[in-house]
């Protein structure tokens, strides 16, 4: 019993020297302020987020270490030349030594085409590299210290402007795309030395341009006017519209700002088949430029239904779409790649035929669909 009992006692005394002062809590009355349980004990640990448990009938809690970024902008929006200014907070229970405490501000475009796009896929990720537009590497503490227990905050600022060594010598707004990603991140980082695990933890911050920066005036906006019948149609469509005929005329935003809707409007005139809904999509095109070839992706952002049942003829339909924002950017085409976007009116027509395909793809052509796309162009003002 006295081996036993040694036996846990260096065990506390190692699990104290990495892990932080600890205390004891027992479930048995009898075993207050005993140093070994008459029952197996549970061990609770946490160590920069992570949380270990053994089986048994006590409990060992160690101290608890917490970091993250606070920006003085909730909105997180910020332009090129601006002071971005934050806040590192920590909240632990035990002091902490550190070596030095780094802020690190990266903006990568990273390019990666998914899987399915291409069928040489295999032989593609090791061409496209990420393009850095930003990284900039401060310290906030230069020299070795500790963190006391409960809440400190460190401050820091740095100004968004891209270095003389950067790749790309502009900034490129924020975008999350399916095969394209332009991102800003800020990391904190609590370097601790080789015996400890260090603290770090990341923000996104997002990059929109100011007009003043813009090289060229914004294009006023631009509406494109459509029509669409079963001969506009490239694909077959039900027996019933070929013989009875359709018609579907209006007009939709083809050039707008990001901060603005797409708007226009839609009329049916004629219809020989019930209309079961009518859904505008909006589209991302991107391209890449790997070796010699070209690669196009082409996949949905937002699908918004303005009509539900067969409408009146002759009605006048209002299109209103909000246009998100991360997944949506200013059209972009540089060297290695480019973003586009496209607009695409789909009509449902009712048909029994469509229950046996209830899980179909709006974008893929079916005898009870007629759609329309158009090129979209968005800009900044």
């Amino acid at each position: 019993m006295e081996l036993i009992k040694e036996l846990v006692k260096s065990f506390e005394e190692i699990y104290s020297t990495h892990f932080g002062p600890t205390r004891t809590v027992s479930d048995r009355g009898s075993d207050r302020g005993s140093a070994f349980p008459t029952r197996s004990r549970a061990i609770i640990s946490s160590h920069g987020g992570e949380t270990a448990t053994l089986a048994g009938g006590r409990v060992v809690v160690a101290s608890m270490s917490k970091i993250e970024l606070k920006l003085s902008r909730p909105s997180r929006v910020y332009h090129p030349g601006e002071l971005i200014q934050g806040k590192i907070v920590t909240a632990l229970s035990a002091p902490i030594s550190y070596q030095k405490i780094l802020v690190t501000a990266t903006g990568t475009v990273n390019i990666q085409v998914r899987q399915g796009v291409t069928g040489v896929i295999d032989s593609l990720y090791g061409v496209v590299k990420p393009m850095r537009i930003l990284k900039k590497c401060f310290e906030v503490a230069a020299s070795a210290g500790k963190l006391g227990p409960g809440t400190t905050e460190m401050p820091f600022s740095f100004t968004l402007s891209p270095q003389e060594n950067e790749t790309v010598a502009t900034f490129y707004e924020t975008f999350h795309g399916g095969n394209i990603s332009i991102q800003y991140l800020i990391t904190a980082d609590v370097m601790r030395g080789y015996l400890h695990k260090s603290l770090s933890t990341t923000l996104e911050f997002i990059v929109e341009n100011d007009k003043v920066n813009l090289l060229a005036s914004p294009p006023p906006p631009e509406f494109t006017r459509f029509y669409m019948t079963q001969d506009t149609q490239k694909h077959q469509l039900l027996p019933e519209l070929l013989t009875g005929h359709f018609k579907i005329t209006g007009q939709i935003l083809t050039q707008c700002s990001l901060k603005d809707p797409i708007t226009g409007d839609l009329t049916v005139e004629t219809s020989a088949v019930p209309i079961e809904s009518i859904d505008v999509q909006l589209l991302r095109v991107e391209s890449i430029l790997v070796g010699e070839k070209i690669i196009t992706d082409t996949s949905v952002i937002q699908t918004t239904q303005i009509a539900d049942g067969d409408i009146c003829r002759l009605v006048t339909l209002p299109i209103y779409v909000l246009i998100p924002r991360l997944l949506v950017c200013p059209s972009l085409s540089v060297g290695s790649f480019s973003i586009e976007f496209q607009v695409s009116i789909i009509i449902s027509f009712q048909s029994q035929l469509s229950k046996l395909y209830p899980k179909s793809d709006l974008r893929t052509p079916m005898p009870w669909l007629a759609m329309l796309t158009l090129p979209f162009r968005v800009f900044r003002t």
